[in-house]
């Protein structure tokens, strides 16, 4: 007999060589049946076949990793781009700055990735392919599990790992030992799935011996490896339908807000505000929230000087009913309020500064909010003033607070505490148009000096105004007065985030998890008892079988032959163990009932 190789699947070599193992297995070519030079030639698959063939790669795990691998590239532009629904104004920067890249990114959906066609069609094929690759694979699995253990095999000697030996114990008393062992402690939870049954006696055939009648027990454990196999499939399937669910209902609205005064909860009272495709507005709950104070605590030490203790902001919330009550939001410590979460992101100064034009008309007035650029608050602030009286040039204000200032002997100032100790207000001024007429979006936080003029001194230097609280200064080039007012009040940046489907996210990825461990680590493994009336003795075998490798599958083995009653080991010189730690390479050809 050819050398063959053992396949627990029960494939012979001479299905994967293509190769005939003996002479009796080479069919003769039939005559008159014409040579072909070039061999066998594939049949023609055809309109069907290739549709099969498509569907197959489709729901091939080698395909779902490559899809998978493939959305998470097609999700980077999304964030390295900006994107139309987030920040429009963003957009149209950009394609002002890069018309020739802008204008084809645009085209292949570039600011509108996650949905876009081709992100869609990539989401959509993971999601067909992970589902055609599971229903199959779930219904073979359930016919698995009401199906019998495998028979017992008719040579355990081909087995990676087997024992033989002997007993005084009847064949019967050694089913029943072997049986009660397999299945443990817990008959509703059983470690292995067990059958006993009986052989007849076996004649002699050839090399292998005859043998008389016998009892067998058949027993597999391991099935929670495919059903934790299968959870794991299932769970990221549910986390990908929870994450598209989750990106067409959500919305998040981002507000700033002063002290003593607040918002509602109406997409026009957000500052930025986006949602998914199925968010209604009139689905937000109309609650409203006011901001009562503000307190930041900053460290005063040499060693962590000005570093950020702690950020505390007391609000008041009014329910859609008119009830209020009294709430803080500190940060990573949200306010929720009817399935929305409020998160405290940012934090200020906003001084009152009121402007009044050449005709002495008050062209502006109201908080403006400064943007901290440093750990000292060193804060940087626009002023557009487009209501001036009719014939004069609007003004335009750029300029930093500092909260504690400091005047250098240079002239220039800088802040070197947090906390408003001393504040000061810096500003350069320009005139000319704004150029908020030509309806396009521009950043509250951004002056667009492309049609201003800048206001010089006489050394041909801009002009710099130093304001304190209460000041009022006149502009430069008669364009009138800005003043600051007596008080310098808070504002805080709130982001509110409303997604339903994060828990769902939360469940499928700790499903995820676990069948995941489960696969990895629980082991499936076979094992068969034998045992037969020879000599005046019951001669006893065990044999066991791990799909993949398994190093605890002879010490299995060993437990199932050591639970035997009075049993005995054969020496080396017996039939013994065959070596090894797990499925194997032996001589022999797998019959169908050892396939995994």
């Amino acid at each position: 007999m050819s050398e063959r190789t053992y396949r627990p699947e029960g494939i012979a070599d001479d299905f994967t060589t293509g190769e005939p193992t003996s002479a009796a297995d080479a069919r003769p070519e039939p005559s008159g049946a014409p040579s072909s030079p070039r061999g066998p030639q594939a049949p023609q698959l055809g309109w069907r076949g290739m549709l099969r063939w498509t569907w197959r790669q489709l729901t091939s795990m080698r395909v779902a990793l490559m899809l998978l691998m493939l959305l998470a590239v097609a999700a980077l532009p999304g964030s390295i781009l900006p994107q139309r629904d987030q920040d429009p104004a963003a957009v149209v920067e950009y394609l002002g700055d890069h018309p020739t890249a802008g204008e084809w990114l645009d085209r292949f959906g570039f600011f509108d990735v996650y949905t876009s066609v081709w992100f869609s069609a990539i989401y959509l094929l993971l999601l067909v392919s992970l589902v055609g690759c599971i229903v199959p694979r779930t219904i073979a699995h359930a016919r698995a599990l009401r199906a019998r253990p495998p028979r017992t095999p008719a040579r355990f000697e081909r087995f990676p790992v087997h024992v033989t030996g002997t007993t005084s114990a009847t064949p019967d008393e050694v089913a029943d030992a072997a049986s009660t062992h397999l299945r443990g402690r817990w008959r509703r939870l059983p470690t292995f799935r067990v059958e006993t049954g009986a052989e007849d006696a076996r004649p002699a055939r050839g090399a292998l011996p005859g043998r008389p009648a016998a009892r067998t027990v058949a027993a597999e454990r391991g099935y929670l490896r495919e059903s934790g196999n299968l959870l794991f499939h299932l769970a990221l399937v549910g986390l990908v339908i929870a994450v598209a669910v989750g990106q067409l209902m959500h919305y998040r609205g981002q507000a700033i807000i002063t002290e003593g005064r607040g918002f509602a909860n109406a997409v026009v009272d957000y500052d930025t505000f986006e949602s998914g495709a199925w968010f209604a507005p009139e689905s937000l709950v109309p609650f409203s929230m006011t901001l009562d104070s503000f307190e930041s605590e900053f460290a005063t030490d040499t060693v962590a000087f000005a570093q950020s203790r702690d950020f505390t902001a007391d609000v008041t919330v009014t329910e859609p009913d008119g009830s209020s009550r009294a709430e803080t939001i500190r940060v990573n410590h949200p306010l929720e309020v009817d399935g929305s979460k409020i998160y405290l992101q940012g934090n200020g100064y906003a001084p009152e500064i009121t402007v009044t034009d050449a005709e002495g008309a008050t062209a502006f007035s109201g908080r403006v909010p400064f943007l901290p650029e440093d750990q000292v608050y060193t804060s940087r602030g626009v002023v557009k003033v487009p209501d001036v009286s009719p014939g004069l040039d609007q003004i335009g204000l750029i300029g930093y607070f500092l909260p504690t200032a400091v005047i250098n002997e240079d002239g220039t100032a800088e802040s070197v505490f947090p906390l408003p100790e001393d504040p000061l207000l810096v500003l350069e001024v320009y005139r000319g148009d704004l150029g908020l007429d030509a309806g396009v979006p521009q950043n509250v936080y951004r002056l667009d000096t492309a049609n201003l003029t800048p206001s010089l001194d006489d050394d041909g230097g801009r002009v710099t105004l130093l304001l304190e609280p209460g000041d009022s200064v006149e502009l430069p080039d008669g364009l009138g007065t800005v003043a600051l007012g007596e008080d310098v009040p808070r504002f805080v940046a709130l982001d509110l985030r409303h997604d339903p489907s994060l828990a769902w996210v939360l469940t499928f990825a700790l499903l995820a998890l676990l069948g995941l461990t489960g696969s990895l680590f629980l082991p499936r493994r076979r094992v068969w008892v034998r045992s037969w009336t020879s000599g005046g003795v019951t001669r006893v075998e065990v044999a066991g079988l791990a799909r993949g490798d398994d190093a605890g599958l002879e010490t299995e083995v060993d437990k199932a032959f050591g639970a035997l009653p009075d049993v005995e080991r054969d020496g080396p010189d017996g039939a013994g163990r065959a070596g090894g730690s797990g499925a194997g390479t032996t001589d022999g050809r797998a019959t169908g009932s050892e396939e995994d």
